[in-house]
């Protein structure tokens, strides 16, 4: 699938998930090795009104979304693919009045679960603020028993 469509198909499931809209989430970037979302700070992300601290809810939302959606970065076909599971470890808050970005990759395939994992940051992708590892079951054809995972995947991670 060409990196075009991979972008349009990221940007039309995030604009199908109003709490993300509500949000704000933007797809920031969108390929076969993963996706980037950007989570920009407002007021209503707020934790912590005396230090301007963005609430760890949004965070966790910015990256369970990333892991999620990512899932279209490796599948030929958009399917439904719920979080099974999300571990988050917190390194350090992110720093007021700045944006952050999450970034998630798949790298693992399965006929039934897909497994993932990222990191949230705002400057630097080398200090990062959380780090991610997420499962979510396949609910497409391949996960009900139909059609062939190595064709489907077409080289991708298995």
């Amino acid at each position: 699938m060409s990196e075009s469509a991979i972008l349009e198909r990221a940007q039309r499931f995030l604009s199908a998930l109003r709490h993300c809209q509500v949000l704000g989430l933007q797809v920031h970037q969108a390929t076969a090795e993963g996706l980037t979302l950007c989570l920009p700070y407002s007021p209503q992300i707020i934790g912590n009104p005396e230090t301007g601290v963005i609430h760890g809810g949004a965070i966790t939302t910015l990256m369970d979304t990333t892991c999620g959606i990512s899932t279209v970065c490796v599948l030929p076909e958009f399917e439904i693919c719920p979080t099974l599971d999300l571990r988050i470890d917190y390194m350090h808050p992110a720093e007021p009045h700045k944006n952050v970005y999450g970034f998630a990759e798949c790298y693992r395939v399965t006929p039934n679960i897909i497994f993932t994992r990222g990191y949230a940051y705002q400057d630097d992708p080398t200090q990062p603020i959380a780090h991610v590892v997420g499962t979510f079951m396949r609910m497409g054809k391949i996960a009900q028993g139909g059609g062939n995972l190595k064709k489907d995947i077409q080289g991708g991670a298995q």
